[in-house]
C-alpha cells in the first residue's frame, strides 16, 4: 500500500530551524521569534487537511513515511515513521517528530532529521522567504 501528499508552503525571515527534536509546517502565516521548529508557513493544508487514503496507511505502526523537502534546488529526504496512535486532527500543522511522541500534529516518529539538522542551505532559502514543495509519500506492507 502507497499514498502520496504534496504541500506548498512558504518560508519566512523568523525561521531558525534550531529545535533538537522536531520540524513543523504549517498553514498559519506568520513565525513568531519562538517558532524555532518551524521551517514553513502559509501550508495549502495540515494534519487534517490529508487523503483519507494516506491517513489510513500512516496510521498503522508498520508504516514507513519518506518526507522530501524541496527549496530552490536543495533537496533533503526524511525518514520517519507512522503509528496506529496518530489522530491527524489537527487542522493547521504538521509536525515531524525524533520521538514517539504523538498527538493530532503528528505526522511522522523517530524522524532521522529535525529542525536543527537540516542543511543550512534550505534553511538560508526558507528564511529569505522561498517556496517549498513537501513531498511525503507513505508505505505500509500489505
Amino acid at each position: 500500500m502507497e499514498a502520496t501528499e504534496v504541500i506548498h508552503c512558504r518560508g519566512h525571515p523568523r525561521v531558525s530551524a534550531s529545535h533538537p527534536t522536531t520540524f513543523e509546517v504549517t498553514r498559519e502565516d506568520t513565525l513568531t521569534k519562538n517558532g524555532h521548529c518551524i521551517i514553513g508557513v502559509g501550508a495549502d493544508k495540515g494534519c487534517q487537511g490529508l487523503s483519507p487514503e494516506f491517513r489510513q496507511i500512516l496510521c498503522h505502526d508498520e508504516a514507513v513515511l519518506t518526507t522530501v523537502l524541496s527549496c530552490g534546488g536543495i533537496i533533503t529526504e526524511v525518514h520517519s515513521a507512522g503509528s496506529a496512535a496518530m489522530t491527524l486532527d489537527h487542522q493547521r500543522d504538521l509536525v515531524w517528530r525524533k520521538s514517539t511522541f504523538v498527538c493530532g500534529r503528528t505526522i511522522g516518529i523517530r524522524s532521522d532529521r529535525v529542525a536543527a539538522t537540516l542543511p543550512t542551505e534550505l534553511v538560508a532559502l526558507m528564511r529569505a522567504g522561498r517556496l517549498m514543495v513537501v513531498r511525503m509519500t507513505v508505505r505500509r506492507p500489505g
